[in-house]
């Protein structure tokens, strides 16, 4: 370790990662006069954007995950093409688009467990070696096989990055910086499906995949100069490794100082507990395991089946349907990503100023509006209909402006809250795990349901599903906003004063 008298921030190497990672802690012995905001190494002008720094890791990776999303739009068209060098089956084309979405659930069990062996850190380092090799595999891929393990290799590592970017953003934020931070994964998917598509338009899908590469090569360099998270540190019984973590992210003003305090506190009550022999099972069925999880799992049915990766992965293919002669697909490709993208622009704003719930009922309300008129829309049209050639595209950029700022980034942000400290790497893992088979029913089935049910039919199951998760949500989904996680599991467990509505 490197320090010199009165200074307050160091370089170290982390006992907890990988070989010659580095960590940037605070080594002040006195927190105490530590300034809210400081500038130490490197130039760091304040805690928020050390915070920022510590999220910054996973939130590129994840545009690696919007990448794995929007590429088999642009990839099957032109494997699909008479000049393609790799040419497919029908039957191969829902494989290819799907197998990415396969082991998203396998990986959020690994994520969930390796994140409570290995740390949350180190998590995120390993999660960028399937991501990498499975986009150039993808690059090189020289038949139908290689295509398919490539795109298994990417979405293992997008199942892995679910809860343990969730979870490691949330453990190291602040409770008014937590809920922007989280909201820019949903804002990093956006601008990953928006950078596959446009790669896809303009590239050969070959060197299209090896560029996607780079977002998980950048993540992974992040992650390595950025901390272990304190939450995890004191599970492990490393006290004052956790408090120059949390310094160094919080500083050492009354509100963090109280929330570490409350954070080194919990490992004499975890010790009591095992002392009392409650075990996991008696853990899992507490009331601060059980509600939110229940919660959680019916909000991530609700955003699949609200239909927003269905028509991220077959975008072209829905606009060839949906759409008349007269309207370009590729140019309504362009239009509905960059709504996506500023929506989701948007929602870091709002989910600044607003609450959750206030998103939630507002998102649900209107992408089950606009996803019903567009089924009335397309069922009912007849030759009249030229005059209004444009109106699926109005209602499909709607839909994607209300479902991106509450069904789609709502369940990730909440997933990083609101499970109690003892089981979160579990109850996150349980839960984005579901919401992955989820995401795989609703990618493989979408060419089925679009060719039995037809644009109209499909549009339509998917906005009641929108229409009655915003009745559920009005009843069951919880303000979190400005409270601190130990709040948050406080209300659950029915310690502190919360009714269904609020926590």
């Amino acid at each position: 370790m490197v320090q010199k008298q009165g200074q307050n921030v160091a370089c170290t190497f982390a006992k907890d990662a990988a070989p010659l990672s580095v960590q940037v802690i605070s080594t002040s012995n006195n927190h105490k006069d530590e300034p809210s905001k400081s500038h130490g190494l490197c130039g760091v002008s304040s805690f928020a954007f050390r915070q920022a720094l510590a999220a910054s890791g996973p939130v590129v990776a994840t545009i690696g995950s919007g990448m794995t999303s929007g590429f088999s739009a642009v990839l099957l068209p032109q494997l699909r093409a008479s000049d393609s060098d790799l040419p497919i089956s029908e039957d191969d084309t829902s494989w290819i688009a799907s197998m990415a979405a396969l082991p998203m659930a396998l990986g959020c069990l690994a994520g969930g467990f390796s994140m409570e062996r290995l740390g949350r850190k180190r998590t995120n380092q390993l999660l960028c070696v399937p991501f990498i090799a499975g986009w150039l595999l993808l690059a090189v891929a020289q038949n139908v096989t290689a295509l398919l393990v490539a795109r298994f290799l990417t979405g293992l590592a997008v199942g892995i990055l679910g809860p343990v970017g969730l979870i490691y953003i949330g453990e190291t934020s602040a409770p008014q910086y937590r809920g922007v931070l989280l909201a820019a994964i949903s804002l990093a998917v956006s601008t990953g499906i928006l950078l596959s598509h446009l790669f896809g338009a303009l590239l050969h899908w070959r060197l299209a995949a090896a560029l996607c590469a780079l977002a998980p090569l950048i993540a992974l360099i992040l992650v390595l100069v950025s901390p272990e998270s304190p939450a995890w540190l004191v599970a492990q019984g490393r006290p004052s490794d956790a408090q120059d973590a949390f310094r160094w992210l919080r500083g050492s003003d009354p509100e963090a100082s109280a929330e570490l305090q409350s954070l080194l506190h919990k490992r004499p009550d975890a010790a009591a507990a095992a002392a009392a022999d409650e075990g996991w099972r008696s853990r899992l069925a507490r009331p601060s395991f059980v509600k939110p999880f229940l919660l959680m799992n019916v909000f991530f049915v609700i955003q699949q089946f609200s239909g927003v990766n269905a028509v991220a992965f077959y975008t072209v293919a829905i606009f060839q349907q949906t759409l008349g002669d007269g309207v370009d697909e590729y140019l309504a490709m362009a239009v509905l990503d960059v709504a996506r993208l500023v929506m989701s622009l948007v929602t870091c704003v709002l989910l600044r100023r607003l609450g959750r719930r206030p998103l939630a009922l507002t998102s649900a309300a209107g992408t089950g509006l606009c996803l019903l008129l567009l089924a009335a829309f397309l069922r009912f049209r007849d030759a009249t209909w030229a005059a209004f050639e444009w109106t699926p595209v109005a209602l499909l950029v709607g839909y994607m402006g209300f479902v991106s700022v509450g069904l789609v980034p709502l369940p990730w942000v909440m997933t990083g809250e609101v499970f109690p400290a003892a089981v979160r790497g579990v109850g996150s893992g349980a839960t984005s795990c579901l919401g992955f088979l989820v995401f795989f029913v609703v990618v493989k089935s979408g060419p089925a349901m679009f060719a039995s049910m037809g644009s109209d039919g499909t549009f339509l199951l998917y906005g009641l599903v929108a229409t009655f998760g915003g009745v559920f949500l009005y009843f069951f989904c919880p303000e979190t906003k400005n409270r601190t996680l130990q709040e948050i599991e406080d209300a659950f467990e029915n310690k502190t004063a919360a009714t269904s509505t609020k926590v």
